[in-house]
């Protein structure tokens, strides 16, 4: 726990911290197919029983691999070490928490993605979040998964956003993310928030959160066009290149949003505070 206000900082996974996919790293290739013809019997499952999208390539990989490769708990996590970053993002989080201390202020960061929470629980930037929220499997005692434990799909990923601006984080609790809590008085006002993802599965998470007061960033790799829609349509308030490095543009833009939340959370601190003693006393008397 800390007595310092938090910032929350909350990426999609996929293209948004690694430029591809996270299945073509490993697992697509062990199948010894290609990416395309992958996402194509993904897409055919869909079709053939009207899947959400994301059931849809948790059983194509499971149909995939049988007889090809070992799918357990314990391999899904080691593929996780063979995905790709953007450069600078296994230095990002230490520089970003370092400059929002600096700032009087707690960084907390998230995923919320709808790929695979066992391969990004594999990649040596797991340790850096709070929380991992993304699809996964039901495991049977030997690893080996027989259901979906959870599906995250695009509108699906915002129910996150409030679960992280109450400070209630586990899935399974519904009545208190239910509960009326104040803006003001929650745990991390969505003002606090920042939402960084790279595409049109992003776009209810990046609208809820910049309509509420917090910050969407596009980020793309070679090709802005879809993030300079978003840009155009109001559904985020910047596009930046993917480059997590030093000094670079991304860092400078957070940077500058870390300072924007810790001048207005002390306004709103002020504010507060002087509502809390006019209460006092008027009970008073």
């Amino acid at each position: 726990m800390t007595d310092r206000p938090v910032i929350a900082f909350m990426y999609d996974f996929d293209r948004t911290l690694s430029p591809k996919d996270m299945q073509e790293y490993g697992f697509i290739p062990g199948l010894g197919m290609e990416p395309d013809d992958f996402w194509r019997a993904c897409s055919r499952r869909e079709r053939e029983f009207g899947m959400d999208p994301i059931l849809a390539y948790m059983l194509v990989m499971l149909e995939k691999a049988e007889g090809r490769q070992l799918v357990t708990r314990d391999t899904l996590r080691g593929l996780g070490r063979g995905v790709k970053l953007f450069p600078g993002v296994e230095t990002w989080f230490s520089r970003v928490n370092a400059y929002a201390a600096r700032a009087g202020l707690a960084a907390e960061h998230y995923i919320i993605s709808s790929g695979l929470k066992e391969i990004i629980e594999g990649t040596p930037i797991a340790g850096e979040f709070r929380e991992i929220y993304a699809a996964s499997f039901c495991y049977r005692d030997s690893g080996v998964p027989f259901w979906p434990a959870m599906a995250v799909n695009y509108t699906s990923k915002t129910q996150f956003l409030f679960r992280i601006n109450k400070g209630v984080f586990d899935v399974n609790e519904n009545r208190r993310l239910n509960e009326y809590t104040p803006e003001d008085r929650r745990r991390v006002p969505f003002r606090n928030m920042v939402y960084l993802g790279d595409g049109l599965t992003d776009v209810p998470c990046m609208k809820l959160t910049k309509v509420n007061g917090g910050h969407s960033i596009a980020v793309f790799r070679d090709d802005r066009t879809v993030a300079d829609g978003m840009l155009l349509d109001g559904r985020v308030d910047a596009v930046v290149e993917a480059d997590y490095r030093r000094g670079r543009e991304l860092e400078k833009r957070i940077f500058e949003i870390v300072d924007r939340v810790a001048a207005t959370d002390r306004v709103v601190a002020r504010s507060l505070a002087d509502a809390d003693r006019a209460r006092r006393e008027r009970a008073d008397g």
